[in-house]
């Protein structure tokens, strides 16, 4: 059964963002002082009472955007409030009444849903009566709330349960996989969300940095959910203002959160620092990783796939393991067939091997051949090894001093049990510890 949604509207800046943020308590929408920062619709799912609904937040009404996108602002807004059960008319009790809050009610006075004025920014006592202006929108009385210092929650999510009633949904499916979709700007990462999602979920522009906010897609394939993370396009810090900081440092919490990150790849430009820095990031996460390309039909100087694959190990030498896939996000061409890569991925990378297993691929390893040392120091010795966690797979292996085993023999033992143990396509990390004899 789908959840209940509530949509918070308003006009520009009246803090949709923070109250969204306050009530998920977590940050998810970027907030910032200046208007028109919130373009997509971001959602979060809210628990009050053992009842679940889905909260979407939207941009502002009647926004001014600095890339000329109103129009898809206002059409994300229009297909959000279209599809809600329930919506927050949010109001800036600093400001008071103002033109563009009677064009909100007027949007909302054509759906046929309840409607709960709430007045945000009432951070002292003596604003409440300042909220009684909002009387004259049609709505009633305004709920007064400071979205800044949390004050005025579980008054609202009562007031939400109420309005919502039974329709209060039971708690979600908990989703098979989180796919982060990371990448340069403009490689195409909303169309590919959209594209999973079967419908317009996030803004696709031309216009470089369309998406600021780490957006959570929901989406269901062979019976199962899924959840996309749509991220911002990544540039060079250099390069960066503030608020594309912000987008930056969301898309690296989400690839922190994925279960599987999908790299795009756009096929119609080199391989640039940008892709060679993400690529070090999901390495340093060890996050399993799909090579996904896009724009392949695009591309004007197009060579073989399999030499196209051979360019992506000299120019990403560290995700040498990873699959590649290439796709077209815009007509859907090959999609599925990235997200099954990704769940195979996702299965490797919860995988068990016994410890009986393991011990007998170590001394086929130790066979072809022994520990080098570091230069300067003893013979290490190998004596046993077991699999401590999954996700990344953590294989610990007990010698008389790690200090001894050289990286050069580190490097061969994780190629070796790649090619050997079901991790073929997925990071591993080896950790070497004393035997506990070595130690006393």
């Amino acid at each position: 059964m789908a959840l209940p949604i509530v949509v918070i509207v308003g006009r520009p800046n009246v803090g949709k963002s923070s109250l969204l943020n306050m009530l998920a308590r977590e940050r998810i929408s970027i907030v910032d002082a200046r208007a028109g920062i919130t373009r997509d619709r971001v959602s979060a799912v809210i628990e009050h009472n053992d009842r679940y609904f889905e909260l979407v937040d939207t941009g502002g009404l009647g926004i001014v955007d600095d890339d000329h996108l109103e129009e898809h602002v206002e059409g994300q807004i229009h297909y959000a409030v279209s599809r809600a059960d329930a919506a927050i008319f949010l109001v800036d009790v600093r400001d008071g009444l103002m033109s563009l809050d009677r064009r909100v009610g007027e949007l909302l006075r054509r759906l046929d849903i309840p409607v709960l004025p709430v007045a945000n920014k009432v951070d002292a006592d003596q604003h409440k009566p300042e909220a009684a202006e909002f009387i004259r929108l049609g709505y009633g009385e305004a709920l007064c709330v400071s979205a800044l210092h949390a004050t005025g929650r579980h008054a609202l999510l009562d007031r939400l349960d109420e309005l919502l009633g039974p329709d209060s949904g039971e708690a979600p499916e908990t989703p098979i996989m989180k796919l982060a979709i990371v990448g340069k700007r403009n490689a195409g990462k909303s169309t590919l969300v959209n594209t999973l999602a079967g419908e317009e979920r996030m803004i696709v522009s031309e216009i470089p940095g369309t998406t600021r906010d780490a957006v959570d897609v929901h989406f269901e394939k062979d019976g199962q959910i899924f959840i996309a993370i749509d991220t911002a396009g990544v540039r060079k810090k250099s390069r960066m203002d503030d608020i594309e900081f912000y987008s930056y440092t969301r898309a690296l919490r989400s690839i922190r959160r994925a279960d599987v990150v999908m790299l795009l790849i756009d096929a119609t430009v080199p391989v640039g620092d940008v892709d060679v820095k993400l690529a070090a990031t999901v390495q340093d996460e060890y996050k399993p990783v799909v090579l996904v390309i896009n724009k392949w039909d695009l591309a004007k100087d197009r060579t073989e796939p399999e030499v196209y694959d051979e360019y992506l190990a000299r120019v990403l030498p560290g995700l040498d393991y990873a699959p590649v896939t290439i796709v077209t996000a815009k007509t859907g061409k090959n999609v599925d067939a990235a997200v099954d890569v990704a769940r195979s991925l996702h299965k490797q990378a919860h995988t068990r091997v016994t410890t009986g297993k393991l011990n007998s691929v170590l001394e086929t390893i130790l066979a072809v051949r022994g520990p080098s040392p570091k230069r300067g120091t003893k013979l290490p010795k190998i004596y046993y090894a077991t699999q401590a966690a999954i996700a990344p797979p953590t294989l610990v292996f007990f010698c008389n001093n790690p200090d001894f085993v050289s990286d050069n023999y580190r490097r061969f033992m994780e190629n070796r049990l790649r090619e050997i143990l079901p991790f073929q396509e997925v990071p591993m990390r080896l950790l070497f510890r004393a035997r506990r004899e070595e130690r006393s």
